[in-house]
């Protein structure tokens, strides 16, 4: 038993330090979509020191002109200089700002053949810092709380983000097919995550194989019923824009459906590990537990678990959409209305496809692990 323990952790081990050298290679390689649009010009942080509101002017709600700020460039190559920045307003609270003195500000310098600052475009807000603290602030809490455990889940969450950012949406714009793509990304996502969670162990195996088949499945009613409901890809924030900006050949209603099984492929994932680790528990403390009622413990543990996580995700997809169902509250539209509607059809869609993952990935998980944890019920083989 030890010596399989110590076969586990030193495969753990290798699997970690691939794992980061795989990161570091994704995090280094470019998307291929670093282009630069602006001749010419340079991205710096900058300090207001006086704000002049004298071209701002109101009509009715919206705010339109702009405003004229004196600023002090703390980086780039123009680093301590003081110059006249614009932040123009587009009449959108969306997108309209309104800076005061001492605030901080992300600029785009424009310069003439002679490298002098010739426009000072204040884009918006500085943030950086104040992300690298509440990323810092969550590091630190997930170290301390769980320890090795949270370095795993770092790993994982890395990756992830590094995935999405340098493979799913490059190959996406290059025009591959979104929803392959978005099936091997979330897959491979999902093996890693389990693997560095639970490591090589047959809760963890049991876990990637339910989730896998729940992700086909999943993508599978996702086209179905996208088709059935008559959703395209342009019910998505900023899809038009993609074709604007010259990807006409895009798929959008397939990153449609992409983006509905991505979005329940955590909790999937997170779902089947809950399962798969409660009857590993349970064979563990009762090695003489039948195949059958180990299947059935399963499926009750998954009864209890699918009515939290249905409602967490609905509590997610609904968050977001709590201003539009707003809207059409102050305004009196009936329900109806609401209903028919393509955003809320899309969201009722998002909700209910995952929801139904989430319902069969019990039964599932169940199965599986019955199957897989039977065959060697005595804990010491199991070990």
């Amino acid at each position: 038993m030890l010596k399989n323990i110590l076969f586990t952790n030193k495969k753990e081990l290798i699997f970690i330090a691939v794992f980061f050298l795989f990161i570091f290679i994704l995090a280094i390689i470019p998307t291929g979509f670093e282009k630069q649009i602006y001749v010419n010009s340079e991205g710096v942080r900058a300090k207001v020191i006086s704000v002049d509101n004298s071209g701002m002017y109101k009509t009715g709600m919206i705010t339109q002109g702009g405003q004229n700020c004196e600023i002090e460039i703390e980086t780039g190559s123009h680093k301590g200089e003081n110059v006249k920045g614009v932040n123009l307003f587009v009449g959108k609270y969306e997108f309209d700002k309104i800076f005061k003195e001492g605030d901080k500000s992300w600029v785009l310098l424009e310069f003439d053949s002679e490298g002098n600052i010739i426009f000072a475009n204040m884009i918006d807000y500085y943030r950086i810092d104040k992300q690298i603290f509440l990323i810092g602030l969550f590091v630190l809490t997930i170290i301390i709380f769980s320890g090795f455990t949270g370095v795993r889940t770092l790993l994982s969450f890395s990756f992830a983000v590094l995935s999405i950012w340098k493979i799913l949406i490059p190959l996406m714009l290059k025009g591959y097919n979104p929803l392959f793509v978005g099936l091997i990304v979330g897959n491979a996502l999902t093996v890693t995550t389990l693997l560095l969670v639970a490591g090589f162990t047959k809760k963890a195996y049991a876990a990637i194989i339910s989730s896998i088949g729940c992700s086909l499945i999943t993508a599978f009613i996702a086209v179905i019923f996208t088709r059935y409901f008559n959703i395209d890809g342009t019910v998505m924030q900023w899809s038009e824009s993609l074709l604007y900006a010259g990807f006409m050949s895009l798929d959008l209603t397939s990153i449609f459906e992409a983006g509905v099984y991505l979005a329940c492929s955590g909790a999937i994932l997170d779902l089947a590990i809950d399962i798969s680790a409660s009857l590993e528990e349970i064979i563990k403390n009762n090695p003489g537990i039948t195949k059958k009622n180990l299947i059935k413990s399963g499926l009750t543990i998954g009864k209890s678990v699918v009515g939290s996580q249905t409602t967490t995700l609905l509590l997610a997809y609904m968050g977001s959409y709590i201003s539009v169902m707003m809207v059409y509250m102050a305004q009196g539209t009936p329900m109806m209305n609401i209903l028919n509607s393509k955003a809320i059809s899309a969201e009722i869609l998002h909700t209910f496809v995952g929801c139904l993952g989430l319902v069969l990935v019990s039964p599932l998980t169940s199965l599986i692990c019955g199957f897989m944890y039977y065959k060697n019920k005595f804990t010491e083989k199991f070990l």
